[in-house]
């Protein structure tokens, strides 16, 4: 499959710049591809969609305020640090760094003000940018990144965000992403009252969002695509909630793409296999789907790794179908866009369930 296969138009226009003013007021586009439907509808209605003993899942990641900047001691040169991941080292962490080529092997960068700042040292350096850097302060990185830096919104939103909170969340826990799982942004509190109080079960997973979230795909072939690997965990209680709801037939409803590359990750052999990991699962048209009943999704970009898992949901070309009608109805895309709620599509053949 060539990757120019799953281009699509779209006006800049309909690129979602801020969020709206509540979250559940965002857009719902309710797909069906089994009957090719399509309802319109807001998010604040995806309760008329959910019945009792669905099993939905959301992934609860906290999203670091990991963009950093500070300036080179020795030049005064400005650097941008966003940090990806924790390193093996004490106090060190893996980050893309710009300009990379200025930041060699003991470079350091004071990040904060004059009255109160940290220095990072580089202490390795790897490919593409990417930089080994160690914070010299006994204080943990997660809160240097709380007092310093800023929300690490995608490249294609040119806003400032003023509210840090509109890029999390509202079930949010467990710090580690450098990007926030969208589709759980059209959560409130008072949503999720109402959907257990439905008899949904609500359930988490984990899986921190790192690297690939900002790397375009650079091949022309899909399948030599390499995905980067990100962490995830899955509790005890929630694997054996998902595998008593598919022993009795029930929903398992995935809320966005990483709680269903959680679910495809732990589940491959078609059960929930609970413990934390590192999944590097890449989902194209072919996949077949083991756990997921539903998903809940924004919608992406161009030719993106994450369009490619929808195509494999429902088929490309009815993909392609669907996002044309939400650019004809002018639906808002991307992180600070609308939703979709895609139920399961037919088998393609006698190999692909989904």
């Amino acid at each position: 499959m060539r990757v120019e296969d799953f281009d699509y138009e779209l006006p800049e226009r309909l690129i979602a710049q801020t969020p709206l003013s509540s979250r559940d007021e965002s857009r719902l586009l309710v797909v069906d591809p089994v009957a090719h439907s399509l309802v319109h509808k807001h998010f604040r209605d995806i309760t008329s969609f959910l019945r009792e003993g669905d099993v939905l899942v959301l992934n609860n990641s906290k999203v670091i305020p990991a963009r950093l900047y500070g300036e080179k001691m020795d030049t005064g040169g400005r650097v941008e640090i966003l940090l990806l991941r924790p390193s093996e080292r004490p106090q060190t962490w893996i980050a893309l760094t710009r300009p990379a080529k200025r930041l060699r092997l003991g470079s350091k960068i004071r990040v904060g003000t004059e009255a109160d700042s940290v220095i990072v040292e580089v202490v390795g350096v790897q490919g593409e940018g990417l930089r080994e850097v160690r914070f010299e302060t006994d204080e943990a990185v997660t809160e240097i990144a709380n007092r310093f830096g800023e929300m690490p919104l995608p490249p294609y939103i040119h806003t400032t965000l003023e509210d840090k909170d509109r890029y999390q969340t509202v079930y949010a826990q467990n710090v580690g992403s450098v990007a926030a799982p969208t589709a759980g942004l059209h959560f409130t509190d008072e949503l999720l009252t109402k959907v257990r109080e439905m008899g949904v079960e609500v359930h988490t997973v984990t899986l921190h969002v790192g690297l690939g979230t900002f790397r375009s795909v650079q091949v022309d072939e899909v399948e030599e695509h390499e995905m980067h690997s990100e962490w995830y965990e899955v509790s005890e209680e929630t694997a054996a909630a998902i595998n008593r709801a598919k022993s009795e037939g029930r929903r398992i409803i995935s809320v966005g793409t990483t709680s269903l590359r959680t679910l495809e990750s732990a589940g491959a052999t078609g059960k929930m296999v609970a413990g934390a990991r590192e999944t590097d699962i890449f989902i194209y048209p072919g996949y077949s789907f083991r756990i997921a009943d539903a998903l809940i999704t924004n919608f992406h970009l161009p030719k993106s790794t994450l369009f490619m898992l929808v195509s494999a949901w429902m088929g490309t070309d009815y993909a392609k179908e669907v996002y044309a009608t939400a650019v004809r109805e002018e639906y808002r895309f991307f992180s600070f866009g609308d939703a979709m709620f895609l139920t399961r599509r037919a088998p393609v053949d006698g190999t692909s369930q989904v």
